[in-house]
């Protein structure tokens, strides 16, 4: 046995359980064998130029997985003066501009694109031709490096790392797959922590991050709470995967009521679109693809079962279900629920809505703070202004509601 098969079968065990190790990679963590091998070979060639090599050298390593030894080469690109400038030459020319390359200085036009030729990484054609013959450019020779007696040890130590960072990376694989699938979807953990505002969620294999701003408003979790959240975003980054949470995403209700409602979990009811105002109330619009089957009704459920389990996982916040229609005109009479319209004129160039409403019905139609018809106007899309006794009391511009008169 060689020093280096010696050394590598003390640090890993030996070569059968080494191989052992690398099936079981493939099978459990479906990382090819090859490309662990390939890796291994890549980190050795590079510790070996790191240790014993010269710059601008090309090594490479070949691992035996049958005897335990690594060899050693080293690579040259086989150039001619149409792809290297090949003659250094001593600065005479003081407008030229300088470049040192291999301990000697030459000189290149700024429009030049032929790199320098470097001994340690090119071969002439012409010499190349001496070696191999039919050799062409941009051929690679390849050399036979000095086995280094100490080197088994670094191989052990280099095939270990590189084996746990592929198990790293195979793990950050699997949990970037695993949960690349439930985005838009609506996950439950534990509260490991909360710091400055934020709600760190561990789900076993990853962690998920609740900021403060994606919390409803009135919430507190303390360490252990069960938490239930809307996976929105899966983040790879250097230090780790991080899980994008939110609570006050309005597709967080979708979900909610896809889990309460089958009949939108298989696609007879469908939700439309939503408005909300986390923590305070929401508006959502909704369509039964079956004319057999009440879309508000399926959301509401039995005495206002469905509805008002969503209701307590949101802490309390109000949610009015209206129905969908693609008559603009309903659509936007609906929307301004739980109030009651008198007349409704479209403006479609301007994209606004003018509802008319009786007197008593002004402080519904509007809201508390505007709350109710900027909803609306969120949910339908459409600019709404609000009119009780022929006059103009409230009207929507984006998210800002002007009121004009008192609404009581």
């Amino acid at each position: 046995m060689t020093i280096a098969r010696r050394d590598f079968a003390k640090s890993m065990l030996d070569l059968k359980t080494f191989k052992s190790a690398l099936e079981q990679l493939e099978e459990e963590r479906k990382i090819p064998k090859e490309k662990i091998m390939e890796a291994i070979e890549q980190a050795m060639a590079a510790a070996y130029k790191k240790d014993y090599g010269k710059k601008g050298q090309i090594i490479r390593a070949k691992f035996d997985l049958e005897n335990g030894k690594t060899e050693f080469f080293q690579v040259k690109i086989v150039v001619d003066e149409s792809i290297a400038i090949l003659n250094p030459v001593r600065l005479k020319d003081s407008n030229a501009r300088p470049e040192k390359h291999g301990g000697e200085y030459s000189v290149k036009d700024g429009d030049d694109e032929r790199v320098h030729f470097n001994v340690e990484h090119h071969m002439l054609l012409e010499d190349a031709k001496k070696i191999k013959k039919g050799v062409a450019l941009n051929d690679e020779i390849i050399f036979p490096l000095e086995s280094k007696e100490d080197y088994g040890r670094i191989a052990a130590q280099t095939a270990k790392q590189v084996i746990i960072q592929k198990i790293r990376e195979a793990e950050r694989t699997s949990i970037i797959d695993e949960y690349g699938t439930k985005e838009g979807e609506i996950i439950s953990g534990v509260v490991q922590k909360v710091e400055r505002g934020n709600v760190y969620v561990d789900f076993n294999r990853a962690t998920g991050i609740l900021p403060a701003e994606e919390q409803i408003p009135g919430e507190y979790w303390q360490r252990g709470q069960r938490l239930r959240t809307y996976l929105y975003s899966v983040e790879d980054t250097p230090r780790g995967i991080n899980l994008r949470l939110s609570r006050t995403h309005p597709k967080f209700i979708e979900r909610l009521f896809a889990m309460e409602a089958p009949e939108i979990q298989n696609g007879i009811v469908e939700i439309k679109s939503i408005a909300r105002e986390a923590g305070a109330r929401s508006k959502i619009a909704v369509f039964s693809h079956d004319e057999h089957i009440d879309a508000v009704g399926s959301c509401v459920g039995q005495k206002g079962t469905r509805v008002n389990t969503v209701t307590g996982e949101l802490s309390g916040e109000k949610i009015d279900i209206i129905p969908w229609s693609e008559d603009p005109k309903q659509f936007v009479s609906n929307s301004i629920s739980p109030a009651k319209v008198i007349a409704i004129e479209l403006d479609e160039k301007e994209h606004k809505a003018t509802i008319e409403v009786a007197n008593d019905q002004l402080s519904l139609a509007i809201g508390k703070g505007g709350q109710n018809v900027r909803l609306a106007a969120k949910l339908t899309g459409w600019r709404i202004d609000i009119k009780g006794d022929g006059k103009e009391v409230a009207k929507t511009d984006g998210e800002k509601v002007e009121v004009e008169a008192p609404t009581s």
